[in-house]
Order: C-alpha cells, then structure tokens, then sequence
C-alpha cells in the first residue's frame, strides 16, 4: 500500500506542495503586512538571472554552479531591498516602487544574457513553469531540508522580525537596525525562493505566499490564528488543484493557481456575509 503510494504520480507533487506551503505561507504574513506583495517575483527574477549567466558561462541548469550563482544575485537582490528601505512614511521613493524596478531590470537581463545562450531560452521556460509533475524524492528532501533550517533561523528569531513587520514604528523606538535585520530576512527569503521556483514556477510561488495570507487577513490580526489560516488554506488549495488536475487532465500549475483564486473570493464573500449581521 505505501509502496503504491509513493509511485503514485500525484504523490510526490503533493509533498512537494505541503513542504512549499508550510513555509511560504508563514512569509507570506510578513509580506503582506510589509505592503512588498511582488518581492517574491522580484527575488525569483534575480535568481533567474544567476542561473542564467551561470549557463551562459557553460554550466549545467541543474549544477552546484547554477545555483551558487543563483544564491549569490539572490543576496545582492536582498542587500538592495534592505539598503532602499525608509523610515515609515518617509520614503522618497516607495519599496515596492524599488521592487519592481528590480523584476524589470532582472528580466531584461535575463533575456539578453539568455539570448546568447544555447540553452537560456529553456532556462527561463523552466523557471516561468517550473517541473512540479516530474519532482523527485531527492528533490523533495533537499527542499524539506532547506525549509527546516530557514523555518529554525525565523523561530529563533521570530519576535524580532515579526515586530519589524508588523510594529515597524515600535521596532524603531526599540533602535533596532532596520536595515540589517532586513537584510537576513530578504535573504533568508531569497534562498527559499530559489528552491522553490524550479519545482512549481514563479505563478505558482507567488500563489503559495501571497493568496493564503490574503485568505487569513480576512479573518483576524492574531498572529498565531494567521498562520494556522494561511497553512490551511494553503494545503487545501495544493490538494484540491492537484486533484481537478489528475482527474481532468489538466496543467498542474495554472489548476492550482485558479483554486487559489477561488478561495480567495469565498474567503472575501464569508467576511462580507459575516459582517453583514453585524452591521444590521
């Protein structure tokens, strides 16, 4: 019976999902409540851009120098966002302004540096899309491992990055350097999204972190009863999309997309419904 299981081929698809979901959503809280709700794609954009000068200067799209590459944009794409932030209120140019820039440079360079590769064009296909139907056990534990230890570095560092998101005005009365602790969190982010987007694409990635967040937030501001939302719907998301998708014999990807839309507008009709007794 296990052994059927584990050959089954929306198994391994649907593991990979629950690991990605059991960590973006608890980031994606942090996004949101940042108001940064395209740094995933900015972040990804960049990695893409290691990995694609990394092809161009000869090595493998799955290679140890891929993603050394990767890493190493996706660090400087982190030390950029944590050097543009500003006091709150005080910014002459908003972030997200800076984060958009950022994606749009990175993918103009990409498709320069890609144009003079053999293999660049594929390169950026894979990361648009990602391979979620032919992930890996190997994969899968990789990425498991990865998410643990960013999940241990956020838990013993919670109360710090949880009052900068959330309290920046109390995390400057605190004189906490706002600018350093930023960096090791878009860092840290970085590096999940890395792995993240060659398995389920960037559409994807940006689902898993933004849409059940945004689900959670209608509910309720504890922070606690957040996350256990936002994983929730998450997982119910990945498992109904992969679902319809086998069943159907539909793309993976855009399936679970659409899935996550859908939850999002009957978490929206819910709040409405329950706050209409209450105006009444």
């Amino acid at each position: 019976m296990l052994d059927a299981l584990l050959h089954s081929l929306w198994f391994a698809p649907l593991v990979a999902c629950m690991a990605i979901v059991a960590i973006h959503s608890y980031l994606g809280l942090h996004v949101l409540a940042r108001e940064v709700i395209f740094v995933d794609l900015s972040l990804a954009q960049v990695a893409a851009l290691g990995s694609t000068v990394a092809i161009f200067l000869g090595a493998a799209p799955d290679s140890a120098a891929s993603f050394f590459y990767a890493i190493g944009f996706t660090t400087a794409g982190a030390a950029v966002f944590a050097l543009t932030r500003s006091g709150h209120g005080r910014g002459v140019v908003p972030q997200e302004a800076i984060i958009g820039i950022v994606y749009v440079v990175a993918s103009a360079a990409a498709l320069l540096v890609a144009d003079q590769s053999p293999r660049g064009g594929e390169a950026i296909k894979d990361i648009l899309v990602g391979s979620l139907l032919w992930v890996g056990w190997p994969a899968i534990g990789r990425l498991a491992a990865i998410y643990a230890v960013v999940g241990l570095f956020h838990w013993l560092l919670r109360r710090t990055f949880l009052t900068i998101s959330f309290e920046p005005e109390q995390a400057e009365r605190r004189g906490l350097k706002l600018r350093w602790w930023d960096f090791w969190f878009y860092l840290s982010f970085g590096i999940v999204i890395t792995f993240s987007v060659p398995i389920v694409g960037v559409l994807l990635v940006f689902s898993f972190l933004v849409v059940p967040a945004a689900i959670a937030f209608q509910f309720t501001r504890r922070r606690g009863v957040l996350a256990i939302i936002s994983w929730v719907a998450g997982v119910l998301a990945s498992g109904l999309g992969i679902g319809i998708s086998f069943r159907y014999d539909l793309p993976t990807g855009p399936v679970v997309v659409c899935v996550f839309g859908v939850l999002l507008l009957l978490a929206y009709l819910a709040r409405r419904l329950a706050l209409r007794p209450a105006a009444a």
